[in-house]
Order: C-alpha cells, then structure tokens, then sequence
C-alpha cells in the first residue's frame, strides 16, 4: 500500500531517506489523480523494499505543495537524498513511470 506522506512526516520518510522515493501529489476530487491511484498502489508493492512509493493530499497539506511548486495535479515526484531527480505532470502509464523509476536504480 502507498505510503501517505504528509508535511510533518516528509523530512524524514523522503529528504532524510537514501532510498528513492517516488511522491503522487493528488487530490479526491482530481479525475486523472483517481486513474493513477491503482497504478501507483501497484507499484507500492512491486517495489516495496527498494522503492518508497507514496502520496501527499494536496488538500490536507499545504506545505509540501508550495515547497516544490506544484501547480498542477497529478505531479509525481521521484526524489532521492533530498534532491528531485525527475518531475512529472498530469497522467501517466505505469510502463512509463516504472521506466522513470528504473532508470534512478541502476
């Protein structure tokens, strides 16, 4: 299950993490955020061990939203020691974002 990551966890879960992790910036009421859901729950569990895959509810957190000026929903995030290696906007494939996520393991 996808991690919900939240403006008082964020620091430690991601920006203290080694690990990659790989942040869904949505909302409830975003049609294209509810499409991606299943594939970015999908993931959670492919990945889970090697991978954070998680979620910020744009509404219920204002901080992180602003920090990485996120205008737009869906926006995935993969970061990694703090740092975004990758930002994508709007709707995307589970191919294309296991590609993205595969492309920062190696």
């Amino acid at each position: 299950m996808a991690f919900e990551f939240t403006d008082s966890n964020f620091e430690e879960k991601v920006l203290k993490s080694d690990q990659i992790a790989v942040v869904d910036f949505w909302a409830q009421w975003c049609g294209p955020c509810r499409a991606i859901a299943p594939i970015i729950e999908e993931l959670s569990t492919e990945y889970e061990g090697s991978v954070l895959i998680g979620k910020v509810d744009v509404d219920a957190n204002k901080e992180l939203p602003m920090q990485y000026s996120i205008r737009s929903i869906p926006t995935i995030l993969i970061l990694k020691g703090g740092e975004v290696l990758e930002k994508h906007v709007g709707s995307i494939t589970k191919q294309a974002l296991q590609s993205k996520i595969d492309s920062h393991l190696s």
